[in-house]
């Protein structure tokens, strides 16, 4: 199973997001600190979900790497997140337009 899918499947089965991206941005790093060739090592996330209601910034990126603890450091290298609660993506969804 890739990398992805298994951040995709925890963080599905545990968050429960109306919205749930994660790009494989390897390709973008080859040549620097923890890139691999053949393997995923830095992803971007975007997660929207209620899970993060209340909870500060720090907090739900706190809640992730708890979730994706096991591939952080092997095979995951670099994780970039992005966490909203569906009101804030709305919100960000009705500034954007």
């Amino acid at each position: 199973m890739s990398v992805a899918t298994t951040i995709r499947e925890k963080l599905q089965a545990a968050l429960l997001p109306e919205q749930l991206d994660v790009v494989d941005e390897s390709h973008k790093h080859k040549g620097h600190a923890g890139h691999r060739p053949g393997v995923e090592t830095h992803f971007q996330l975007f997660i929207v979900s209620e899970a993060f209601d209340g909870k500060s910034r720090v907090a739900r990126q706190r809640m992730v790497n708890q979730l994706l603890a096991e591939e952080i450091g092997n095979p995951i290298h670099a994780l970039a997140m992005r966490t909203l609660t569906p009101a804030e993506a709305r919100a960000d969804a009705e500034r954007a337009s």
